[in-house]
């Protein structure tokens, strides 16, 4: 039986990728094709210097062009917009990511509200200096979810337009728009589903530098911040507190070498010090900050927002029986 797909629109932004982006709308469309996929490609020229939009054009993709460049996350929020189907996909333009996996992903994207590329397949070239931030970065993300996260900024992802286009007002313009978009999904309970792909080497020059880690830990936090503070707050409080009573309990252990006495006069001779008493004090109020935060966070959230509805929810009904038809029938006789 051959699966029937959903329409699409698949949504590539380039910058400076004159080399690739050719090749990369022709792979696009051709595994589309194959599959009898109704579909539009969409390359939104990030303000490029080179012929980009020029050979996007000779391989036939319709090319959106910012007047200057706005940032990764921007030409994917101007494609989301410009796009003429719901369902999107999104991908590089460098060739890295493999346009053969896309089907597989709308396939999923039936039964989730996201389907995420996961970079875990065979063959995944990542830069061996860009591994341990990538690690922290997904673990951080791992601590502040609740929840094991395959990949987090994968660039190869499908997603519904009513669902993605509530977070635009939070989504970063820059390179984290993916790592914005799967935090803010996860901390709504949108249901995220991840299908192992390979990675491959990329055509040209990186745009991604070290100073983006930094870029991209603050905004890991800052995520946290705006839909779970307590997952901040609470471990901060708890370092607080722990180091305090270790210095409480080192305090009274150490009283009595320091007074010479042990007796009634320890109810108003000093024993504790000033930095035990800072520490717990300064972890009950991150504490309650956390508290307070959380509160608030969730109160704006229930009066401001309508979400759209989860798709990953599906409805089921049994057929009524023959017996139940008859109950039924023999009920309204009888009334």
């Amino acid at each position: 039986m051959v699966q029937k797909f959903t329409p699409i629109s698949v949504v590539i932004p380039a910058y400076n990728e004159e080399a690739a982006v050719g090749a990369q709308v022709e792979s696009v469309r051709r595994v589309l094709i194959s599959q009898g996929i109704i579909h539009e490609i969409v390359i939104v020229d990030d303000g490029s210097q080179d012929r980009t939009a020029e050979k996007a054009l000779q391989a036939q993709a319709r090319v959106l062009r910012h007047p200057g460049n706005r940032g990764y996350g921007a030409a994917i929020k101007t494609g989301i917009m410009a796009a003429k189907h719901d369902t999107i996909v999104i991908t590089d333009s460098d060739g890295t990511y493999p346009a053969e996996e896309i089907p597989n992903l709308v396939a999923k994207l039936e039964t989730a509200d996201m389907v995420v590329g996961a970079r875990t397949g065979k063959e995944v070239h990542i830069p061996i200096i860009r591994r341990p931030a990538k690690s922290f970065l997904g673990w951080l993300a791992a601590r502040i979810a609740g929840q094991v996260i395959p990949d987090l900024n994968s660039g190869l992802r499908a997603f519904r337009r009513d669902c993605v286009k509530q977070y635009f007002s939070i989504l970063s313009n820059r390179f984290s728009f993916t790592t914005t978009v799967t935090l803010a999904y996860l901390a709504d309970d949108y249901l995220i589903a991840y299908h192992p792909i390979n990675y491959y080497q990329r055509i040209g020059k990186s745009k991604i530098t070290s100073r983006h880690f930094m870029d991209f830990t603050i905004l890991v936090l800052r995520m946290a911040m705006l839909f779970q503070p307590l997952k901040v707050f609470t471990p901060l409080a708890f370092i607080c507190g722990f180091l305090g009573g270790m210095k409480v309990f080192y305090d009274i252990a150490t009283v009595f070498p320091r007074t010479g006495s042990f007796d009634w006069s320890l109810l108003y001779q000093p024993v504790l010090s000033t930095s035990a008493i800072l520490l717990l004090l300064v972890g009950l109020q991150l504490l309650l900050i956390g508290m307070v935060a959380d509160g608030v966070v969730r109160r704006i959230g229930q009066q401001n927002r309508s979400m759209a509805p989860s798709h990953a929810i599906r409805a089921f009904q049994s057929l009524p029986t023959a017996q139940h038809e008859q109950e039924e029938l023999t009920y309204r006789t009888t009334v």
